[in-house]
């Protein structure tokens, strides 16, 4: 099967610089905050299982509904197995399963995504200091976590990292482009008193496949669009970091570090 595929390319440099060359009309912006759930002993003791087995499970709040996404990136498509071998919507829970490439420099990889969307502000208690946050993972996204997951992980005692503050800029022209740009910023705390700040910006496109597409015919498509879509936020005069871990790394990184100091 063929699948979408989103086009990242995260910027190097300082942020407001970026911005102000990529959005000079400054368009409507959607805000929320995000946190991430990691293995709470796992935290304790320097460790990410699950970034480092591919899972990510993230929780987001702000504009709009609540919504809480299991993810599997990387993962391979024979992992995706039964009912997960391809998108579906299951309405009972207001979940949205989806399976789409990643492309961020020379990085390609495949990303499994179930989400699931809840009435706003519903999810605020999950991210409590002190609340596992693995209760709020529904049945079926706890269902899709094992049976997909390579190596198999436990999904219990979670700890939630943030709050994250984002800001998304939609379906914005650039160029003969629609990109979409989401900027995190978080401040990390070591020691008291002492406050690192982390401030990422990414622009993104996505391509979806044709009905007479091949593979071979449909990556040539996204290797073009990838590269237009470089040339065009360099010839804006921004930087494109070269950089190989994403903003999700590097936020958990500077978090999980943050919550063992504190």
């Amino acid at each position: 099967m063929i699948f979408p595929v989103e086009v990242k390319v995260n910027i190097e440099g300082t942020v407001d610089d970026a911005v102000s060359a990529l959005l000079p009309s400054q368009p409507r912006k959607s805000e929320r905050r995000i946190w991430f759930a990691e293995d709470h002993s796992g935290v304790e003791e320097g460790r990410l299982p699950l970034l480092d087995g591919g899972v990510i499970v993230r929780f987001r709040s702000g504009d709009g509904p609540d919504d809480l996404t299991a993810k599997l990136r990387p993962s391979e498509e024979s992992q995706l197995v039964g009912r997960w071998s391809r998108p579906f919507e299951f309405e009972p829970e207001s979940l949205e399963y989806r399976v789409e490439g990643d492309w961020s420099g020379k990085r390609r990889v495949l990303a499994a995504s179930a989400e699931m969307e809840r009435p706003p502000g519903s999810l605020l208690g999950a991210v409590q200091p002190g609340v596992d946050a693995a209760l709020g993972l529904s049945v079926i996204q706890r269902q899709f976590i094992d049976q997909c997951a390579r190596p198999a992980l436990q999904i219990n005692r979670l700890i939630a990292l943030g709050p994250i503050n984002a800001q998304k800029w939609s379906d914005v022209k650039l160029g003969e482009l629609d990109v979409n740009l989401e900027r995190w910023t978080v401040v990390t705390h070591l020691r008291p008193g002492d406050g690192s700040l982390l401030d990422f910006l990414e622009v993104s496109i996505r391509v979806k496949p044709k009905g007479d597409d091949t593979q071979k015919a449909f990556e040539s498509r996204v290797e073009r669009k990838q590269r237009e879509l470089e040339e065009t936020v360099r010839g804006s005069g921004v930087t494109i970091s070269e950089l190989r871990e994403n903003k999700t790394q590097r936020v958990l990184t500077a978090l999980s570090a943050a919550a063992r100091s504190g």
